[in-house]
């Protein structure tokens, strides 16, 4: 006899064709859920809502076509952008809320999974449990409550009155969704100390640490695309060094070991060194004509902008993975805020290029690529490190030949941060989260 699957209902505002970050891990998972025993339902918000989303039609064939996609229209961003209004949730929240609803009301679901930066979502969670009687698992892929740019005095991203808005809502809303949730999954161990730390209350076994996994299906359909128009000339006479995805202030500190270094690289060897080109690219989040350079700043200040090209605006996934395998090395640089844990390092160690990785000492980031053993490794604490680090980047990575020299990676240690990995871990959350419901009943 068999057994019928779970199902899940997974809460995803941004969605594929939406090349997003926040979507990654939901879009990762649907190839693995139903081998595990559960069966996904998706609810997003339709493409053309979404600001300055990045239409990617090959995303969609990453997952099975028969998996259901809800896809709702809040209103669109031209009738608010003229007030100031751009938010994703203030435009579409009261449709995806609707939407589920209806969903609960008319089928059963055993498990909601909320899979986005887009926090006031998480609301949704006890809201639904109380009218449904469903529970949920909440996804966080970056801190809800954030001090990181008090602490640094840094500009927060959208400003700083809206960023005080977004946290005095936060600081309301969290409570509730992290007391009803049946667990929660994080990507950095920084958040459950965090939560711990706030509310007395809160079963820090409730949380589990969970990276994003990496496809080897996305890098292979990568090596068959090419982009429309390339942002990097590969085959010419460079030597070309790529970094795909955000950056912002609080990666100044790796940034400027890397420039710095190369600095020294160029006045030892000025012949070897003008061949090198860094790429920077999709490093803003902003829609166009919003976005800003990151890195070309810090270029700018060690004095070797020339050999530094920055597009600041989001590019296709597919186009991203384009420029990691076709690199000639690759630079992976983190930020000075610890809890900040990249997914890029997987799609990176599965590009099988040299790499250097620069992180903070205490970021998750450090820890999984020292167990990965992958690429040469460089770990700061702030600013002080700045100059001993450059001297040991310029001599063992650019002098020394590093930047030339790939390191295989610890393929059986990484086989637990692939997307099948990653999914086979993530059902079991969800197994003992609907036992823990039935045995409260």
């Amino acid at each position: 006899m068999s057994v019928l699957p779970q199902k899940v209902l997974i809460v995803s505002p941004h969605f594929a064709p939406i090349n997003a970050p926040d979507m990654q891990r939901a879009r990762l998972t649907l190839p693995y859920l139903r081998s595990c025993g559960w069966e996904p339902v998706v609810l997003s918000v339709a493409p053309d809502f979404v600001e300055g989303g990045v239409v990617e039609p090959l995303l969609e064939e990453t997952y099975p076509a028969d998996i259901r996609v809800v896809r709702v229209r809040g209103i669109p961003v031209s009738a608010t952008r003229l007030f100031g209004v751009g938010s994703l949730w203030l435009r579409c929240g009261a449709a995806i809320r609707a939407a589920g609803e209806k969903l609960l009301s008319d089928e059963k679901f055993d498990l909601v999974f909320i899979s986005t930066t887009q926090f006031d979502c998480f609301s949704l969670g006890p809201r639904w449990k109380k009218r449904f009687g469903v529970p949920y698992v909440l996804d966080y892929q970056d801190p809800w409550i954030n001090d990181y740019y008090d602490r640094t005095h840094t500009k927060p991203p959208g400003g700083r009155l809206k960023f005080a808005f977004s946290q005095w809502k936060a600081r309301r809303q969290e409570p509730i969704a992290l007391r009803e949730a049946s667990a929660i999954v994080t990507v950095s161990d920084a958040y459950t100390k965090g939560f711990s730390e706030r509310y007395p209350w809160f079963e820090s076994s409730k949380a589990i640490l969970l990276p994003f996994g990496a496809a080897a299906a996305d890098i292979a359909a990568a090596r068959k695309h090419r982009p429309a128009a390339p942002l990097v000339a590969f085959g010419e006479d460079h030597f070309n060094i790529v970094y795909t995805g955000r950056c912002g202030p609080d990666m100044s500190t790796s940034l400027s070991i890397v420039f710095l270094a190369f600095k020294d690289f160029l006045r030892v060897r000025p012949d070897e060194a003008k061949k090198v080109r860094f790429h920077f690219i999709g490093t803003d989040y902003a829609p166009r004509p919003f976005g800003r350079d990151w890195a070309l700043p810090i270029a700018k200040a060690a004095g070797i902008e020339e050999f530094v090209s920055e597009h600041c605006y989001r590019v296709p996934y597919f186009d991203a993975l384009y420029y990691l395998i076709n690199a000639d090395a690759l630079v992976c640089v983190g930020s000075n805020d610890p809890t900040y844990s990249a997914s890029k390092v997987y799609p990176y160690v599965l590009a099988a290029r040299p790499m250097l990785v620069v992180f903070h000492i205490r970021s998750q980031i450090t820890a999984i690529a020292n167990k990965l053993r992958c690429g040469m490794r460089y770990q700061f604490r702030d600013n002080r490190d700045v100059p001993a680090l450059t001297e040991a980047v310029a001599r063992e990575w650019f002098m020394d030949g590093g930047m030339k020299r790939f390191i295989e990676p610890d393929l059986n240690e990484f086989s637990r941060y692939t997307a099948e990995g990653m999914t086979r871990q993530l059902t079991q959350i969800f197994d003992i989260a609907v036992r823990g419901q039935s045995k409260g009943r």
